[in-house]
């Protein structure tokens, strides 16, 4: 419960104008918050837009956070909600795709970083490589809400009423949404299911 209360006294602090509270909140924060982004957008460039969008956006309407939810449930509404609208415009400009062509094959933009570890197995590497990109390619698959729901929870464990929470629908919306999502996501797998 510490937590909790230190975090609501921060938050205080930051509605006050303290500029070293804020730069706590976001240091507590700031992980997290890219990671969803990259997860989400799947292009380095524009988590990191992303998440100079909703600090900022925290910075500017901070003073209208009310404790009626939590700070964690605020922010990651904020931020799924820039993560939907840059989805959104690149479904319409067709732009970033997740996918680099190289010729041979598409490789997914998040695991083209080839792993430095003199350890690795590279037939184990190569296995992981192919799932990834057929994740990928079934993810590509879903609209950007049905990723967002999907990826809020599968990648970042949280519970379908605290995703409908971020995304301000019901519970019951939210596990529809994951249930078409994840019917997708099979048919998209299919043989690795």
């Amino acid at each position: 419960m510490a937590p909790k209360i230190e975090e609501a006294e921060l938050i205080r602090a930051v509605q006050r104008g303290d500029q070293s509270a804020f730069e706590a909140l976001v240091r507590s924060y700031d992980q997290s918050v890219l990671g969803l982004a990259m997860n989400l957008l799947r292009s380095p460039e524009d988590a990191r837009d992303a998440y100079q969008e909703a600090f900022l956006r925290v910075y500017k309407n901070i003073h209208s956070f009310r404790f009626d939810c939590s700070f964690y449930t605020w922010l990651y509404r904020i931020v799924t909600n820039i993560c939907l609208d840059h989805l959104r415009k690149r479904k319409i400009r067709k732009e970033e795709p997740a996918f680099l062509d190289t010729g041979d094959r598409q490789i997914d933009r998040t695991y083209a970083i080839e792993e430095d570890r003199a350890a690795g197995n590279p037939e184990r590497s190569l296995w992981n490589r192919q799932l990834s990109d057929r994740i990928g390619e079934a993810l590509s698959q879903l609209t950007p809400r049905e990723r967002m729901v999907f990826e809020l929870r599968h990648y970042q464990g949280m519970r379908l009423r605290t995703i409908g929470e971020i995304l301000e629908t019901s519970e019951e919306a939210a596990k529809n949404c994951l249930f078409r999502a994840t019917q997708k996501m099979r048919a998209g797998l299919g043989d690795l299911v």
